[in-house]
């Protein structure tokens, strides 16, 4: 072996090695541990006495709750991330992005706040906001005009979760959208203003086809985040009323943790991997990922 290519191979493994040990410690361990419980008959007293099929039998036949749960999870996946993670997002950028610098700037910076503060406090707000009692904000502001209480989180718990998750998640889009719009040439939006675009056709036929893979991105991403996130909504709601807002992860979690079926858990989890595997595979491919990652055509040095 050449000394040059020893030379490259130890760059390599200082480079890359402490980076493929975290990997292995926090991500590949884990699934390692979660497969190997998804086969036992692990409970609440933590011991493993045989190792057994049934808990991935009870998922496909005999839990009747987790159809439900699927359902809940696909609502609130699909409905948080067209409306607010992708188009509020990208109405967030477009509309910054049109201002003055220095309002646009403010503009995005509040916000920011949500997301920058404790959840624990985000969710305390939207349990205010909501209130069912005449102190909540919402009712305030109803019973300003005349109109009668109503109660949100019992109504429409479902809502509830999206617009909590929304409003924050909209944040992660408006920034990175905001800076992909700002990377596009300015030459581009002065030759379709010069042709007579408006400026609907103007965000059409210039901005969007220029952030396309930005889009990609936030779609992929978000929907990931989104399939394992229950932080807000157990918070907020607690999964309830009832299972009305329980989303799979949650779901895991309190089979896991709250019930103390740690097997029956681990094979959930391992479910949410199975899935989570073939909504970014399908994403990737609906999404033509391959053609963003591929070699340049031209090598300009």
């Amino acid at each position: 072996m050449s000394r040059a290519l020893a030379r490259q191979r130890l760059d390599m493994a200082l480079f890359l090695g402490p980076a493929c040990l975290l990997l292995a410690f926090f991500f590949l361990a884990p699934v390692v541990v979660d497969v190997f419980l998804a086969f036992t008959d692990m409970g609440r007293n933590l011991t493993v006495t045989r190792f057994t099929t049934e808990n991935f039998e009870r998922m496909l036949s005999g839990d009747r709750r987790l159809p439900s749960v699927l359902l809940v999870t696909a609502t609130y996946v699909l409905g948080t991330l067209a409306i607010f993670n992708l188009t509020y997002g990208l109405v967030l950028a477009l509309v910054t992005t049109s201002m003055p610098e220095g309002a646009g700037a403010f503009f995005r910076a509040v916000w920011l706040l949500p997301r920058m503060s404790p959840s624990v406090v985000y969710a305390l707000l939207w349990g205010w906001v909501v209130a069912p009692t005449d102190y909540g904000l919402l009712n305030q502001t109803l019973g300003a005009f005349g109109l009668p209480r109503i109660d949100v989180k019992s109504d429409a718990p479902v809502v509830l979760i999206i617009l909590a998750n929304g409003f924050i998640g909209a944040s992660f889009g408006m920034i990175i959208f905001t800076s992909a719009i700002r990377s596009i040439p300015q030459h581009l939006f002065w030759a379709a203003r010069a042709d007579g675009a408006s400026g609907l056709g103007i965000v059409r036929h210039v901005t969007l086809p220029a952030i396309r893979w930005q889009i990609s991105f936030v779609t992929i991403y978000q929907a990931l985040s989104l399939l394992v996130s229950f932080e807000y909504i157990w918070l907020i709601t607690d999964g309830g009323p009832f299972y009305d807002t329980t989303v799979y992860a949650l779901y895991v979690y309190q089979r896991a943790f709250g019930n103390g079926q740690y097997a029956y858990g681990a094979a959930l989890a391992l479910g949410l991997v199975l899935i989570g595997i073939t909504a970014a595979l399908v994403l990737w491919r609906l999404m033509d990922m391959k053609e963003l990652l591929q070699r340049p055509r031209i090598e300009v040095t």
